[in-house]
């Protein structure tokens, strides 16, 4: 096995121009040597046949992946992952349809190269649907020829593409905007200067201490309610409730004819249920 057939599929930032120097090196397959590696790996699951085809195609990922270096993304990055995409395309590859494994790996390896981008381009995702992620990469690209959309583009834009003119101008936003780290400068330091959402987003009502102060004491207080209900006699119980606990609250004549006595005792049992919950929640 020849040295430059031993060449690492995973480039480092401190070892890329090494990586790209070794892998020009590599041969590149003759149509016929392709076909009988690609026999060998789907007839025989023959892994080294399956790396020589890998090895011999990392000169086309790196040209591929080249292309996506405006992203502000690492290269040694963007071929790894390519690279990933070369790999699953080996395995899927048909050597019986008389097409060559360039033509049909630059799919899976564009594909992991896009998704590497749209995980990694922003700290918040900026194309979550199948209609986003399709317009993800022709909308930027259309943005750089055009600039700002007018009206009559957006609608172009969004007939070539299939979509909306609203999810046109949705997708334009989210690639306009950029990310704003939660912890900003305070001061204005520049005119370009934007608040941070720590500004914004202060909740200065009360602090994690006083917080988890009133929950314990609403807990202990509700706990302390019920014991005291449940000291009461079920008559007392039953008033406090019709009278304070529900929506619909039962009148003192309402409670007198159900009990078969006056007003005034009904108001008087109430007074005393209310001084006994009070003695027991001090």
């Amino acid at each position: 096995m020849s040295a430059a057939l031993s060449v690492e599929l995973s480039p480092s930032a401190d070892s890329l121009d090494s990586y790209l120097s070794r892998i020009r090196e590599i041969p590149v397959l003759s149509a016929d040597e392709e076909h009988e590696l690609a026999v060998r790996l789907t007839r025989h699951n023959d892994l080294e046949a399956a790396r020589r085809l890998v090895v011999s195609h990392l000169r086309f990922v790196a040209h591929i992946a080249r292309g996506y270096r405006g992203y502000g993304l690492p290269l040694n990055d963007l071929i790894q992952e390519g690279n990933i995409g070369l790999m699953k395309a080996v395995k899927r590859y048909d050597p019986d349809r008389k097409v060559r494994l360039v033509s049909f790996a630059v799919h899976w390896i564009r594909a992991e190269i896009h998704e590497f981008i749209i995980r990694n381009w922003r700290i918040v995702k900026v194309a979550t649907t199948k209609a986003q992620r399709k317009m993800f990469f022709n909308l930027r690209s259309a943005k750089k020829r055009l600039g700002w959309f007018s009206r009559e583009e957006v609608n172009a834009v969004a007939e070539d593409l299939g979509v909306t003119p609203e999810t046109v101008m949705e997708m334009e936003g989210r690639l306009s905007a950029r990310d704003v780290a939660f912890d900003g400068p305070e001061k204005e330091e520049s005119d370009s200067f934007v608040a941070s959402p720590a500004a914004y987003l202060e909740n200065s009502s009360e602090n994690p201490e006083q917080a988890l102060e009133l929950s314990q004491i609403s807990g202990n207080n509700l706990s302390q309610l019920h014991s005291a209900l449940d000291g009461l006699d079920e008559r007392s119980r039953d008033i406090l409730a019709k009278r304070w606990l529900v929506d619909k609250k039962a009148t003192l004549h309402e409670l007198a004819d159900q009990y078969g006595i006056s007003a005034e005792r009904i108001r008087q049992l109430e007074q005393n249920a209310i001084k006994k919950l009070k003695v027991a929640m001090a």
